[in-house]
């Protein structure tokens, strides 16, 4: 049923004409402020919104209640008023002892989640001590080499009563096995552990980049993870399905938007070709998106993410179950908003990106820290940023009534038109093949790199303004702490991988990588052979070598 009739639509327009005439005779004496008024991703906005602008939406088809089908409003019946959101700041620096003792720091002020940032080598396969390696170790996260690393980076955790996510792509599975042993080693079955990894290659070729294995091996791999945790580790989330390094590529909110739910589409497509059925693995597929700094643009993203998802496992994959229709999401707040130029300003971004997020409906959320531009964050810089959580949690009062922005005509219309123009993305995806074809062919990134280079130009031109870089700018700036990764790092890193690799049984080493290299060949799910080798400490790079053999490694094609 529509939510109004054409009697109130006659009225109103008689009101909207007087209104119009108004509106011509003030912009006479002062004139708009800009030619343009338009969202950071450059579409749009009209002075004002009416009912006309939502005149064929329906109340139960297009929003309905909290906890309801098309979930739009938001996935659980009470929203905030039962829980709040998960506050997960992203962690991680030089050696597991260093993450160690900053994971428990967040947790001693107020953190509910833990979320592992890993550094570059650990992210692309490679040991501390690979030549790859030199001058990385422990400079953008905290290096893993073995088990021995992850069982001193939750030394003191309790597994069974945090969830842990972990951002690694190309070797996710084996940080995820890693994990798993650990707990193990706890004492607490796979049944028990709660958690996230990333996960997410299809993004990886699209935005951010970090390669090991070719597309189709990679998707593999990643079935694999899927179809071992559906059987044995009920509680975790299998796949991150990542928007935020698409945003953060320069992409738009629409984009960001329709490329992430194409990426989603492929792996529930690679999961049912497996043959898994579709109720049993999707309720465990999670999304991550960027809460970028454009207000009503976020939360409108937010909100149609949600509505297209639900649409797309009913009707596309027949999914049976009302939580295979959910998205659940986390949120991180813009890193590529931010600035090095007065970088106290990054906390007032901050701030509006996770109002946007909350206002959104996320159900776990990391604020950046004010110097995350210039280096990992300080104490004092991720302290405010975790504040800036619990102020809006406990003080703010939008906690207090679900979804307060359903019914505005400006955000439903919005909601409405960040809906349509996704599917228009989707659907052409779908036309050329499905998303690894459209990758194949450059498309999402081609499209990415367009936005950025407008959204660059806009900028320069003075179009879009961003506060203290090409307006109200500074010429001199007071330098702010910043938390330097001391080179020593790498050295003990190295030394201590050089002890786990003499006192291991290296025959037993041997054995296990040769089990797993036969596995691979054959086409065997591998998360049980990882899970062997890593409980013999054999190295993420040993591991990330066979699949290197097996598999081949890919290169990312030129594109002008």
């Amino acid at each position: 049923m529509k939510m109004f009739n054409e009697e109130i639509f006659s009225e109103i327009q008689k009101e909207k004409e007087i209104w119009e005439e108004n509106y011509k005779k003030s912009c006479e004496k002062v004139p708009e402020r800009l030619e343009r008024f338009t969202t950071v991703s450059d579409m749009e906005i009209k002075p004002l919104y009416t009912p006309e602008d939502i005149k064929d939406l329906d109340y139960v088809k297009d929003l309905n209640f909290p906890g309801s089908y098309p979930f739009t409003r938001g996935i659980q019946p009470t929203m905030y008023r039962g829980r709040l959101w998960t506050m997960r700041q992203f962690a991680g620096l030089g050696t597991a002892e260093d993450t160690n003792k900053r994971f428990k720091y967040l947790i001693e002020h107020g953190e509910t989640g833990l979320s592992t940032a890993f550094d570059m080598p650990t992210l692309m396969g490679y040991d501390s001590d690979s030549p790859m390696s030199r001058g990385e170790v422990g400079k953008c996260g905290v290096a893993i080499d073995t088990l021995a690393d992850m069982e001193i980076l939750f030394d003191g955790i309790d597994l069974s009563k945090v969830t842990t996510s972990m951002t690694i792509n190309p070797p996710a599975a084996i940080l995820l096995a890693m994990y798993i042993v650990v707990a193990e080693k706890q004492g607490v079955g796979m049944d028990q552990i709660g958690g996230t990894i990333q996960n997410d290659m299809l993004k990886e070729f699209i935005a951010q980049k970090t390669f090991m294995l070719p597309p189709e091996p990679s998707l593999k791999i990643i079935v694999d993870t899927v179809e071992f945790c559906t059987k044995n580790v009920p509680k975790w989330n299998t796949i991150s399905i990542s928007g935020y390094h698409i945003r953060e590529a320069g992409s738009t909110a629409v984009q960001e938007l329709a490329f992430t739910l194409a990426d989603g589409i492929g792996y529930v497509q690679a999961c049912i070709e497996r043959g898994l059925n579709v109720d049993d693995f999707a309720g465990r597929l999670s999304f991550f998106f960027n809460s970028h700094i454009d207000f009503f643009e976020e939360i409108a993203k937010f909100r149609a993410a949600r509505r297209i998802w639900a649409k797309i496992m009913k009707e596309r994959f027949k999914a049976k179950k009302p939580r295979s229709w959910m998205l659940r999401f986390h949120t991180q707040t813009a890193g590529c908003s931010l600035t090095a130029q007065q970088p106290y300003n990054n906390v007032i971004r901050t701030t509006l990106e996770a109002l946007a997020a909350v206002l959104g409906g996320t159900q776990s959320l990391h604020t950046n820290s004010l110097d995350e531009v210039l280096a990992l964050p300080t104490e004092h810089a991720v302290t405010i940023a975790l504040r800036t959580q619990q102020i809006i949690a406990e003080e703010s009062g939008v906690t207090n009534t679900i979804d307060p922005l359903a019914g505005s005509y400006f955000v439903e219309a919005l909601t409405n038109k960040m809906e349509q123009d996704a599917w228009a993305y989707i659907n052409k995806i779908d036309e050329l093949g499905g998303i690894l074809k459209a990758i194949e062919l450059g498309f999402p990134q081609q499209e990415i790199a367009e936005a950025a280079y407008r959204y660059q130009q806009q900028v320069d031109k003075g179009e879009k303004i961003v506060v203290g870089v090409n307006k109200y700018v500074q010429e001199k700036e007071e330098p702010i702490e910043i938390l330097r990764i001391d080179p020593e790092v790498e050295r003990k890193q190295i030394e201590r991988l050089k002890k786990i690799k003499e006192t291991r049984d290296n025959a037993k080493v041997a054995q296990l990588l040769g089990e797993l290299k036969e596995a691979a060949k054959r086409n065997d799910n591998l998360m049980p052979y990882i899970i062997n080798c890593v409980r013999e400490y054999c190295t993420l790079q040993e591991i990330c070598d066979v699949f290197r053999e097996v598999y081949g490694t890919f290169r990312d094609p030129a594109m002008f």
